[in-house]
Parts: C-alpha cells; sequence; structure tokens
C-alpha cells in the first residue's frame, strides 16, 4: 500500500487484558501483587545463589542466569500494564513499542534456550556424573550462558528490524496489553507475508528446538533412573529434575499456542489469556518452583536466615 496516501501512526493504543472499568482496579492490584513477588523471589533467588557457595554450581549458576532472564521479561511487560490499568487511555508511542517489542523478544527467546541449558545440565549430572565436573566446566557454563544471550540477540533484531520496516497507518490500536508481534503485525498497511515466515521460522528454532533437546535430554535421564537399584538414589534424581520439568510445561505450552500457527488461525483474545502466563505468571512461579521443591535451596535459605537471626541478637 502507498504510504503517501495515509497518515504516519506515531502512537499506539493498547487494547489491554479486559474493557471493563470495573475489573481495571482489582486486576491492577492483582498483578501489582505478582509483580512484587516476581522480583522478590528472583532478586532473592540471584541473592541466595551468590551468598551460598554450596550452591556455587552448575545448576545453580543457570538458575540464577534463568531468575535474572525472569525479572528482566517481567519487568519489559509489567509496569507499563499496571500504568495502563489506572489511565484513562492505554498509549505507547511508536520507538516505545518497538523498544518492548525488542527487549520482550530478547528474554523470551533466552528464556527457551536457557530452560534447554539446563535440561543438558541435568542429562550430564545424572547420565555422567563421573564425568560432570569436567563437561560442565566454569568455561563451557560461560559459553552456554553466553550463546544463550545471543540467540536472544540475533532473534529479537531480525524480528524488530523487519517489524520496524512495515508501514502502520490509519487504525493504532493493538488488540493485546503489549507490544506483541501478531497484534502489531495485523496493523500493519504493507504485506506481511515475510514477516509471518519469520515468525513460524523462528519461532520453530527457537521453541522446538530447545523443546525437542529438552525431550532428549529427559528421555535419557528417565532410561539412566530406571537403571538406579536403589529408592533414595532414583527419588533424588526425580527431585532434581521434577521443578524444570514444571517450568518448562508452563512456558513452553503457552508459547508454542501463541507462536506456532498463522495469524489469521490464532485468536487475540485466546493469545492474550496465554501470553499472560509466559510473560507474568512463569517469572513469579520459578523461583518458587525451584525453591520449594529443593532441598539444596531450602537449606541455603535457612543457614543466611539463622546467620542472619544470630548476627541480630549479638548486636543487641
Amino acid at each position: 500500500m502507498d504510504p503517501g496516501n495515509h497518515s504516519t501512526v506515531t502512537e499506539f493504543i493498547l487494547a489491554g487484558l479486559t474493557k471493563c472499568p470495573e475489573l481495571q482496579l482489582p486486576l491492577f492490584l492483582l498483578f501489582l501483587g505478582i509483580y512484587v513477588v516476581t522480583v522478590v523471589g528472583n532478586l532473592g533467588m540471584i541473592t541466595l545463589i551468590g551468598l551460598s557457595p554450596p550452591l556455587h554450581t552448575p545448576m545453580y549458576y543457570f538458575l540464577s542466569s534463568l531468575s535474572f532472564i525472569d525479572l528482566c521479561h517481567s519487568s519489559v511487560v509489567t509496569p507499563k500494564m499496571l500504568v495502563n490499568f489506572v489511565t484513562e487511555k492505554d498509549t505507547i508511542s511508536y520507538p516505545e513499542c518497538m523498544a518492548q517489542l525488542y527487549f520482550f523478544l530478547v528474554f523470551a527467546v533466552a528464556e527457551c534456550h536457557m530452560l534447554a541449558a539446563m535440561a543438558y545440565d541435568r542429562y550430564v549430572a545424572i547420565c555422567n556424573p563421573l564425568l560432570y565436573n569436567v563437561i560442565m566446566s566454569i568455561y563451557i557454563c560461560f559459553w552456554l550462558t553466553l550463546g544463550v544471550y545471543i540467540l536472544g540477540l540475533i532473534g529479537s533484531t531480525i524480528h524488530t528490524g523487519f517489524t520496524v520496516r512495515l508501514f502502520f497507518c490509519k487504525i493504532n490500536v493493538v488488540n493485546h496489553y503489549f507490544c506483541d508481534l501478531f497484534p502489531l503485525l495485523e496493523l500493519s498497511c504493507s504485506s506481511i507475508h515475510v514477516n509471518e515466515l519469520l515468525v513460524l521460522c523462528l519461532s520453530a528454532f527457537n521453541i522446538l528446538t530447545p523443546a525437542l533437546t529438552i525431550l532428549v535430554s529427559y528421555i535419557f535421564i528417565i532410561a539412566s533412573i530406571l537403571r538406579i537399584r536403589s529408592t533414595e538414589g532414583r527419588s533424588k534424581a526425580y527431585s532434581t529434575c521434577s521443578s524444570h520439568i514444571s517450568a518448562v510445561t508452563v512456558f513452553f505450552g503457552s508459547a508454542a499456542f501463541m507462536y506456532l500457527q498463522p495469524s489469521s488461525v490464532s485468536s487475540m483474545d485466546q493469545g492474550k489469556l496465554f501470553s499472560v502466563f509466559y510473560t507474568v505468571v512463569v517469572p513469579m512461579l520459578n523461583p518458587f518452583i525451584y525453591c520449594l521443591r529443593n532441598k539444596d535451596v531450602k537449606h541455603a535459605l535457612k543457614k543466611i536466615l539463622d546467620s542472619r537471626a544470630c548476627s541480630f541478637v549479638e548486636s543487641l
């Protein structure tokens, strides 16, 4: 479409989660509480791992990185959503929208690959325990983590770059609570065939490849666990993996529903509901999933709290 015949969009209006005025305040309070818990939980996990020498292992190094990604992922979306709950007109400027899209995709893609790296770490720990310290060295952990962020930056740069090239005119209401790919593509006056193809191809790579890596890892893990004769050994092996499986199921399930189908088939109203899981709920749940079901984390937390309590009593 010829851009000369239309005025260019300089800001977007976010439709939000609901149009019911009576739900705005309850939803604001709900998501404010979730965001506070998310920030405290993830910062707490990062701090706990940093302060506890027994947790300075590859498993908790990746967990600390996941907490950082979750914190950033939620912070890209939730604060703007909270502001929109208490304002009459939910607007976002074009540059802010593109920036939100870019950083959202960086951390969404990074989380997919970080979960895969964590599955590989569990595979090595259970299937090759004697070689674990050699295979999962500090050097390897660093490069795996760096690769996770590089893939996030590459995927986000490609998507955002091709979105910026699109021409938006007249209609500027984004049927979502943040600037996501499919809702923005629906507003374009120019051809979006290349963008849709990129969404399917890159989403398949960034969702299916990590998902297959996790699946294959756990097939080998389960096979290895079944060969363990000790009931206590099996229980310990299962407990180290169950938390990760829970986090993977919720995150990949909701993300796959949103991105692994053409936008013409996708329902944006259903998409908004599912996106709440991977943008708001999962970042809040992950610290609790890994903390409450992990004896090492609970022991480290108890040890730090006890030492702080002793220091406080001595100061009195």
